[in-house]
């Protein structure tokens, strides 16, 4: 598999893109020219200069060393989330597919549920009665994304489950932990993986979607998110200071969508055009 990533010009371009932004989320705070939470009201809004290569914020503060220090917490959130979702859904995904009856039906009607609903509408919700923040914003985007990993894993469990292998091997007296553990799960990981790429970009976007309407990173702590919403407010005076984060976002999303297809590419070539 993994050779035949590297001949995946897809997946060698999306890493190439993905892999700087994820060394800066690890070692960010330590490269960052000045300090991201310092006001200089002396330099207010200015643009691109020698002293500050992409200009400064509403406070005088460098928007380089924020957007460097700002991918971090938007990181943190997308990982916790997508492994919280992950665990969770497949863990209630195999209980659904494998034991039927009344925990299939309590199960998939509840994540069905949750479903019915947009991402954003119940993470505002949530958030609202929980309050904002790092380890706040994983939890509730990482629940939240629970059913799609269940829904995913449960059709898969279904398929192997009904295949004759795993039936002999519980007609030889194969205990049911043994045969999920050994016969169903590795053979349900290509689409739990597809979906985990494709939730970390999902989750990635709502946190900046939280973070731009004030309800994500408690300032003055920086995330891309809550740059692109105070800079808003400031974009005839300097547009680039809205330009800069834009764009990272969104080079970002870029790079984790284009490795999602290309790893479903690799993994199921069957749903490839």
């Amino acid at each position: 598999m993994f050779k035949k990533l590297l001949q995946n010009k897809q997946f060698i371009f999306s890493t190439i893109l993905l892999l700087p932004v994820l060394i800066i989320a690890l070692i960010g705070q330590f490269i960052t020219p000045y300090d991201p939470l310092e006001f200089n009201h002396d330099q207010v809004l200015i643009k691109s200069s020698s002293k500050h290569l992409l200009g400064t914020d509403e406070f005088g503060r460098d928007i380089l060393s924020r957007l460097i220090v700002g991918i971090q917490p938007t990181i943190l959130v997308a990982v916790g989330a997508t492994a919280i979702s992950l665990i969770g859904g497949t863990i209630f995904g195999l209980i659904a597919g494998y034991v039927r009856g009344i925990a299939e039906k309590t199960v998939m009607r509840f994540m069905d549920i949750v479903l019915c609903f947009p991402p954003i509408l119940l993470a505002l919700l949530v958030v609202g009665f929980w309050g904002s923040g790092v380890n706040n914003l994983t939890l509730i985007i990482g629940l939240l994304y629970i059913p799609y990993f269940a829904r995913i894993t449960h059709s898969a469990t279904l398929q192997v489950k009904s295949l004759e292998y795993v039936e002999s091997e519980l007609s030889l007296g194969a205990t049911h932990f043994r045969v999920i553990l050994k016969s169903i799960l590795p053979n349900i990981t290509s689409p739990i993986i597809v979906q985990a790429s494709l939730t970390f970009a999902a989750t990635i976007l709502l946190e900046s979607g939280l973070s731009f309407l004030g309800l994500g990173v408690t300032p003055p702590a920086p995330s891309w998110g809550q740059m692109i919403g105070d800079a808003s407010g400031y974009i005839h005076n300097n547009p680039f200071y809205v330009i800069w984060p834009s764009l990272c976002l969104g080079i970002t999303m870029l790079a984790i969508n284009l490795l999602g297809d290309s790893l479903r590419d690799v993994l199921d070539p069957k749903l490839k055009r």
